[in-house]
């Protein structure tokens, strides 16, 4: 049998807007429910999420029972654990903070089997292979991956095309919280957004989507989703599994204390 059919991966390459949500609190239950939710991916997030690679295996096998693609945002770009990563059987990786198109050449090499990449051999043994009973897995493996890589530096928004230009970049995310941590020196926007640093985002999706790669993006409002997605944005965060739950709690419980009469004392 040959490595499992990508279909995010091939919607991204067919120029397909896809949403997703971010799943940054670890737990397999909301990846059980965000799985049939609607959403075309789920972002398991271990960068600044708790999960390790045990919490990334139980929340994918979540989202493999429903119908959404599972994707991981690693913590850095380290070849050891992108491999572990593949292995129990993630496809699509979210890499942080690349800044060059040599960094990103290097995580390319860490996804794809020899002699395209430096992806040590384990088929007899890994999740990805079924356990040593798809023989084909690691022939056909190298397409099915889909590597995006965040830009998040203002060294890394100059270097937009080069790095998309790689071979085996499937897509460009802009993180637009580190983005503005990066310019907060010359702008003072740390933890924050001004309408400057928008403009930058939307002329840096068009960027992307004109050098023939997937742009990607999270936001948090319709009118500003709505934005993104007439620059260029095709990989779309629509939220994030912790802000959303905060606000419906919020909500709950003041829709609850409107209803409690007023004290009379």
């Amino acid at each position: 049998m040959p490595a499992p059919f990508n279909a995010l991966k091939a919607a991204l390459s067919a120029g397909k807007i896809t949403r997703g949500l971010w799943l940054s609190l670890g737990q397999v239950a909301l990846a059980e429910i965000a799985g049939t939710a609607g959403f075309d991916w789920c972002m398991i997030d271990a960068e600044h999420g708790p999960s390790g690679v045990p919490e990334i295996l139980t929340q994918l096998r979540a989202l493999e029972n429903g119908n959404t693609a599972g994707a991981v945002r690693l913590p850095m770009d380290q070849p050891w654990l992108i491999k572990k990563a593949l292995d129990i059987g993630v496809q699509t990786l979210l890499i942080p903070m690349v800044n060059t198109a040599d960094q990103a050449r290097a995580i390319v090499a860490a996804t794809r089997y020899p002699p395209a990449g430096i992806r040590g051999t384990g088929g007899s043994v890994i999740r990805a292979a079924d356990y040593g009973k798809s023989p084909d897995y690691a022939r056909t493996a190298n397409d099915q991956i889909c590597v995006l890589v965040q830009i998040e530096t203002g060294q890394a928004m100059d270097n937009i095309e080069s790095i998309a230009a790689v071979d085996g970049i499937d897509g460009l995310f802009i993180g637009p919280a580190d983005l503005a941590a990066d310019l907060a020196a010359d702008r003072g926007l740390l933890g924050h957004s001004d309408a400057r640093l928008e403009a930058d985002i939307l002329a840096a999706l068009t960027r992307i989507r004109a050098a023939g790669v997937a742009a990607g993006i999270i936001g948090y409002d319709r009118d500003q989703l709505a934005s993104y997605v007439k620059a260029g944005a095709n990989f779309v965060g629509v939220g994030a599994d912790g802000p959303m739950i905060s606000r419906l709690f919020a909500t709950a419980a003041a829709d609850f204390t409107a209803l409690t009469p007023k004290s009379t004392t």
